[in-house]
């Protein structure tokens, strides 16, 4: 991990190329995919930039267009084979950096109805399901789910990497 400050997501990085994360899916050039611990949007992932930075200026040019083309905008790697992985309708993409200040991208897969009475007709941001809901314990994964669904995803990432 590139950087000198240690931070949540710097650590699960770490965890994760040292095997001791059970979410973990696989390393990439410029970060690593892990799926999210909830799982109320099936399929959510994360996208960790491997480079401790709180905004994508920070990072030098060439890792940047590197960092870019491993996520959305211009050859969307991870979030292609996520989209796959998990057959969804829409993708949504956040990269916030609000809460953990380190570069990640969400990537949420969403189906119709996935908000239930939430939002305009069940349709909308994830935010706007209420928190207990999306976090809830019973979105977390079995281990037999977890390997099914990282089993899923490794399988459309290295059709593209």
């Amino acid at each position: 991990v590139g950087g000198i400050v240690m931070c949540d997501i710097c650590n699960t990085i770490e965890k994760s190329l040292q095997g001791e994360n059970p979410f973990f899916v696989k390393e990439l050039e410029t970060g690593i995919v892990v799926l999210g611990w909830n799982q109320h949007f099936y399929g959510y992932t994360i996208f960790m930039c491997k480079k401790h930075a709180t905004e994508l200026y920070q990072l030098e040019d060439e890792f940047l267009a590197k960092f870019m083309e491993e996520m959305p905008e211009m050859r969307p790697i991870v979030s292609k084979a996520v989209a796959t992985a998990f057959e969804c309708d829409k993708m949504n993409y956040e990269c916030l950096g609000n809460g953990d200040t380190h570069l990640h991208w969400h990537l949420f897969p969403r189906v119709k109805g996935d908000l239930g009475e939430y939002g305009n007709d069940g349709k909308g941001p994830v935010w706007w399901l209420p928190q207990e809901i999306m976090w809830n314990k019973d979105n977390i994964p079995n281990e037999k789910e977890l390997k099914k669904m990282k089993a899923k995803l490794l399988k459309e990432l290295e059709k593209y990497v």
